[in-house]
């Protein structure tokens, strides 16, 4: 069974993404940011963007889950659900699908739709950005971007899914103002 990290979003302050001030914007995925570590981390707001941005429109109404936490959490969950024995960047964690009707409005309240849960560890996100010559905050965005797409059912596994996959992150994150995250940096490629 996967975690069920988001259980108690739908109580949680709405995040609306940057984009815009227009009352009729569609409002962006709730965000219920857990940390468990003392670690440098983006605002709740560039993390919300990011992901929005990611969605499309399935954040329209959604709820998900990011939770920062120490390389030991990441390595044991990563070891228990993808059977890989170290601390990672980012799992994602898909709802499962809901199989009867929930109502869509109570007393005139949109119940917001769970997307799934982030799980990103800092330490071994920045230490790959410094090691891949990007900035922090570029790293972060494409480490949500990439997790989020997980959550709506992009995948990697398969080299057509993974280069679908890529080019829909480039895409976001050239919207977003960063650069492609696969490309290597001069300064990198002579080293190795």
């Amino acid at each position: 069974m996967e975690p069920n990290l988001s259980a108690h979003t739908t109580s949680k302050r709405r995040i609306a993404s940057k984009q815009g001030t227009s009352s009729s914007r569609r409002p962006g995925a709730q965000l219920d940011l857990q940390k468990r570590v003392q670690s440098w981390a983006p605002r709740r707001t560039d993390i919300a963007h990011w992901a929005d941005q990611a969605l499309g429109r399935r954040a329209a109404n959604s709820e998900l889950s990011v939770r920062l936490v120490g390389k030991a959490e990441s390595r044991k969950l990563n070891a228990h659900y993808r059977g890989k024995d170290y601390a990672t960047n980012v799992l994602s964690f898909p709802a499962a699908p809901v199989t009867a009707p929930s109502p869509a409005r109570s007393s005139g309240v949109v119940m917001a739709r769970p997307l799934g849960d982030l799980v990103i560890c800092p330490q071994v996100l920045r230490a790959e950005a410094a090691e891949q010559r990007k900035t922090l905050r570029a790293h972060w965005a494409h480490l949500v971007v990439h997790g989020s797409l997980h959550l709506i059912g992009y995948d990697h596994e398969r080299d057509a899914d993974a280069r679908r996959m890529e080019r829909r992150e480039i895409a976001v994150l050239r919207r977003l103002g960063f650069t492609n995250p696969y490309r290597i940096p001069r300064e990198s490629a002579r080293g190795a």
